[in-house]
């Protein structure tokens, strides 16, 4: 079974469900550009409850660029800004010094295109979960693909997914729990539990 996603910025939960479910993955980069989807936005758990990271980019939808086209509009400060916030939410979780060393090259390192970006961001969190995955890049943009299962979906804000099982968040006594957050969000909570928790999942598209 082979599961075709977006890279995006920091995955969500649900989008790593399929790359550990799936036999191989491949990774879509061959599209125009969407905005207000997740390929520059990622969801965290934050004090006041979810937050928005969002990285800025260079695009307008009045002339169509493909994806691997558009420039992240590094003028704005936002990777430290990012940190910090990841810093914030995250610093008392159980596992949040073991692994963020790992995606310190994110924040150290000035990336001009927002898709090289999610594909480095995404080669870190693979090794950081030990995954051995070789993911394969698209080619050409299939509307309907024959031999794959198509997650693309995942990548529009919009899209719903059956609630995965809880697990312990930082700020769960003050707003509950948040479902389908960022990949970050299970890993600094569940470290090594991560790839089991989510083996045990079932996804559902509503």
């Amino acid at each position: 079974m082979t599961g075709l996603i977006y890279p995006t910025y920091f995955p969500n939960i649900a989008h790593f469900w399929a790359v550990i479910n799936a036999d191989s993955i491949h990774l879509e980069v061959s599209d125009n550009y969407q905005k207000q989807s997740y390929r520059n936005r990622t969801e965290i758990y934050g004090a006041n409850g979810k937050l928005a990271l969002t990285v800025p980019v260079s695009y307008t939808q009045k002339n169509r660029q493909l994806y691997k086209d558009v420039k992240i509009a590094n003028e704005e400060q936002w990777q430290l800004l990012h940190l910090k916030s990841l810093q914030s939410a995250y610093s008392m979780s159980p596992f949040f010094e073991f692994y963020i060393d790992d995606l310190m090259p994110l924040f150290e390192k000035q990336f001009d295109y927002i898709l090289d970006f999610n594909l480095t961001c995404f080669e870190i969190l693979t090794n950081s979960l030990q995954l051995n995955t070789q993911p394969i890049q698209t080619t050409a943009f299939e509307k309907e693909p024959i031999d794959k299962i198509d997650y693309r979906n995942l990548v529009k804000r919009n899209s719903e997914v059956k609630t995965f099982e809880p697990y312990t968040q930082v700020f769960t006594e003050k707003h509950g729990f948040i479902p389908n957050l960022s990949i970050l969000d299970l890993l600094f909570n569940e470290g090594p539990n991560t790839e089991l928790y989510l083996k045990k999942q079932e996804l559902v598209l509503i």
